[in-house]
């Protein structure tokens, strides 16, 4: 366990240092390239194999029953291109293992997509010319969510682009009345309980 520990360390070290595709022959990398991370630990495998959902159009990329066009991949997630993208470049950022959403997501998985985003954001902007982002995480039905596994957006932006409407609104100031101190105060009870439960503080 220790060993398989090891080699997961150093892929992921590694990846910082040659992301997947790179290629010491000269070749051009491969667009669609393997999600499987070689292995020769069964139990890994077989662990893998359980975080997947057979329903699940990411888990399906991620164990190669679908196609999709990739960017990166390393040990944690991989980076493919939106099937219906808002901007030339459009990627998303998925987690190998399935969450249904971001607050199911563990931190440590969470760490490992954001820790990406600069190294991939600068490549998809200098690829696009483009010279913004986006960084978007839609969460929950309510919000836009379509594919129930985490995934993080991201949209290259050109000025003038006019990609979001509700970038011609106006904005008002917050009003510091009754209402934001309630929900204030509501916000750190809910912070104060999810701590505790956390932690294993209970009232019992």
């Amino acid at each position: 366990m220790e060993e398989a520990k090891a080699r997961r360390r150093l892929s992921i070290l590694c990846s910082h240092l040659r992301p997947l595709g790179a290629s010491d022959s000269g070749h051009a990398p491969t667009h669609l390239i393997s999600s499987r991370v070689s292995n020769s630990d069964s139990e890994t495998e077989n662990n893998e194999k359980n975080l997947h959902q057979n329903d699940c159009v990411f888990c399906k990329i991620i164990i190669n029953e679908s196609p999709s066009v990739k960017l990166y991949e390393d040990d944690m997630c991989l980076c493919i291109l939106d099937r219906n993208p808002l901007s030339h470049g459009h990627s998303l950022i998925i987690p190998k293992s399935h969450f249904c959403s971001l607050e199911a997501t563990p931190p440590s998985v969470v760490a490992a997509m954001c820790s990406k985003v600069p190294f991939i954001s600068s490549a998809i902007m200098k690829a696009t010319d483009s010279d913004s982002f986006n960084l978007v995480v839609n969460n929950g039905a309510s919000a836009g969510q379509v594919i129930f596994h985490t995934h993080i957006h991201i949209i290259p932006r050109k000025a003038h682009d006019c990609l979001w409407p509700s970038e011609s609104l106006r904005r008002r100031r917050l009003k510091l009345d009754q209402d934001v101190f309630k929900l204030v105060d509501s916000v750190r009870e809910q912070l104060s309980v999810s701590n505790n439960t956390k932690n294993g503080l209970t009232g019992n």
